[in-house]
């Protein structure tokens, strides 16, 4: 399901998504590891899923670092109940906050 948020309900969300932020219609957060291959890690394992919620994130990486972007093209770039899951999950297997 691809609902399109209004701001009063991105706010909500975020509540619950520690360290994301609303940026330019989208959901957007730093993660910071140890080393270039916990980053890695991380984006393994986040791929997987985003792969599972056919919902793939924006994202970069440089060295320990993970930026990532959340937003729902085939909506016009607007932020939808499906980034917030797959944030819900890269906040579930993150073992940094």
């Amino acid at each position: 399901m691809n609902n399109t948020l209004t701001p009063e309900e991105i706010v909500e969300a975020l509540k619950g998504l520690s360290g994301w932020k609303h940026e330019n219609d989208a959901l957007v957060k730093e993660f910071t590891f140890n080393s270039f291959r916990e980053a890695m890690s991380f984006m393994v394992r986040a791929a997987f899923e985003a792969e599972s919620l056919n919902h793939h994130p924006e994202w970069t990486n440089v060295y320990d670092t993970v930026s990532v972007r959340l937003c729902t093209h085939h909506v016009g770039n607007k932020i939808t109940t499906s980034d917030v899951q797959l944030a819900q999950r890269f906040e579930k297997i993150s073992w940094v906050k």
